[in-house]
């Protein structure tokens, strides 16, 4: 099982991201969870206790001058395009509750030109990872899908769009949409996040025409709560659990 979330920023792609990973997790899957957002803290969600010590890949100099034959940030420079990425998840992925968590990072641009060797061997890896692994991968990507592309598309079984009752929420998961069967993916879905009642779903299903609904997360404060309160677990809102494991079930039976 492959999945990749998106969406606007700050609809909720992590709090389903971690959810998810934690379902399939205690439902004996082995789980690959990836955080390709360099504005979200999938580690935070998942119950790290010191996610900022992680190291993302894109920042791990010594291993990309190795697997690439150049220095980090080096532009102008001859590497390798199909560098080795296979042993890394093994290697670097870090361990909680039966989850291994993998952080991308952020692909840095310059003056001089473009991280070429991060980029080269963020995007092998993320090939790497829903192409060849046996395993559940839940990606939990920017409001876009800059980590997917015509190799990778066709590995997805399901990209996962998170929407909230809002117009700017539903317009990012329309491009998002459309980038998307522009590469060849087709297995699309939405999952209505904040959803504080019947209204708020009707406003979503009538303006997000032409999409599949996975499910409706309910509105709770207990998640904004524990985010203000610093409290690691996300499941502390039995409706919020709920849903989740809805959607889970939905999932095995439509991929």
């Amino acid at each position: 099982m492959k999945l990749a979330i998106s969406g606007k920023g700050g609809v909720g792609k992590t709090l389903l991201a971690a959810l998810l990973s934690k379902e399939y997790a205690r439902n004996g899957y082995s789980v690959l969870a990836i955080d390709a957002d360099p504005d979200t803290n999938l580690a935070s969600a998942l119950g790290f206790s010191h996610p900022d010590e992680i190291t993302p890949i894109s920042e791990m100099k010594e291993l990309i001058e190795e697997r690439t034959g150049v220095k980090a940030g080096q532009a102008g420079s001859l590497f390798k395009l199909n560098p080795r990425v296979d042993d890394i998840p093994d290697k670097f992925a870090k361990k909680i509750d039966g989850i291994r968590l993998m952080v991308m990072g952020r692909v840095k641009k310059g003056g001089s030109g473009c991280y070429c060797a991060e980029n080269t061997l963020l995007q092998a890896l993320i090939v790497h990872l829903l192409v060849a692994r046996n395993e559940v991968v839940i990606l939990d990507m920017a409001a876009g899908i800059e980590h997917l592309g015509r190799a990778t598309a066709k590995a997805v079984d399901k990209l996962i769009v998170v929407v909230e009752p809002g117009k700017k929420s539903l317009e990012t998961a329309f491009r998002i949409k459309k980038l998307a069967q522009d590469i060849g993916l087709s297995q699309i879905a939405a999952v209505g996040n904040k959803v504080r009642g019947p209204a708020d779903q009707k406003f979503i299903v009538t303006n997000l025409t032409g999409f599949e609904f996975l499910g409706f997360i309910p509105y709770d404060t207990a998640i904004i709560d524990a985010e203000i309160s610093n409290v690691q677990s996300l499941e502390v809102s039995q409706p919020v659990t709920d849903e989740v494991k809805n959607i889970y079930t939905k999932l095995l039976q439509t991929t």
